[in-house]
């Protein structure tokens, strides 16, 4: 497996413990090995990407919870949770908000998929993954597709005022079906 200049060591180094860590300043490309992560699903579980080996990974950042262009991306997303199913795909969104604001966002949106809280510390998966906005400490609204070997396949990053859809993501997964 080729190295990638991005590769990412969550277990043995974090901000706190290496300051001098530097962060992709563009989303990873296709090619590369996805970072590792750990994150808060609910107040009490997480999840991590390793959590989904052999299995293929939407993953979707979006800047926040109760935002307009975000509610109608991750309610787009939540109705096509069955077609994603059919190429063994799962589908995880990914901000900097909190658990306990995912949690009222998620019920209120009735979602059906994890949202992960990059809230502490701030935003340090979307800075791995080269999709942290600075500016504002949120994320950009970015698409990646992992594939189950968690090579990085496909990535699309959106203005932040427009819904990206889903035709990139199903169109990867049908052409990654197509491979095997």
């Amino acid at each position: 497996m080729r190295k990638s200049e991005y590769e990412w060591e969550f277990a043995t180094c974090g901000v706190a413990d290496c300051p001098e860590k530097q962060y992709p300043t563009q989303p990873l490309a296709a090619g590369t090995k996805a970072p590792d992560f750990t994150l808060y699903s609910t107040p009490d579980q997480t999840l991590s990407l390793h959590d989904f080996r052999d299995q293929r990974v939407i993953l979707a950042f979006y800047p926040a919870d109760w935002s307009p262009v975000c509610g109608d991306q991750m309610a787009l997303y939540n109705e096509l949770l069955e077609e994603f199913n059919l190429y063994d795909a799962q589908l995880l969104g990914i901000s900097v908000d909190g658990v306990w604001s995912h949690d009222s966002f998620s019920n209120d949106r009735a979602l059906q998929f994890p949202l992960l809280a990059d809230f502490e510390p701030k935003g340090e998966v979307a800075k791995a993954y080269g999709v942290y906005r600075p500016e504002d400490g949120t994320s950009e609204r970015a698409l990646f597709v992992i594939d189950g070997t968690g090579e990085i396949q496909w990535n699309y990053l959106s203005p932040l005022d427009v819904n990206p859809g889903a035709n990139g993501i199903l169109q990867v997964l049908e052409a990654l079906e197509a491979e095997e």
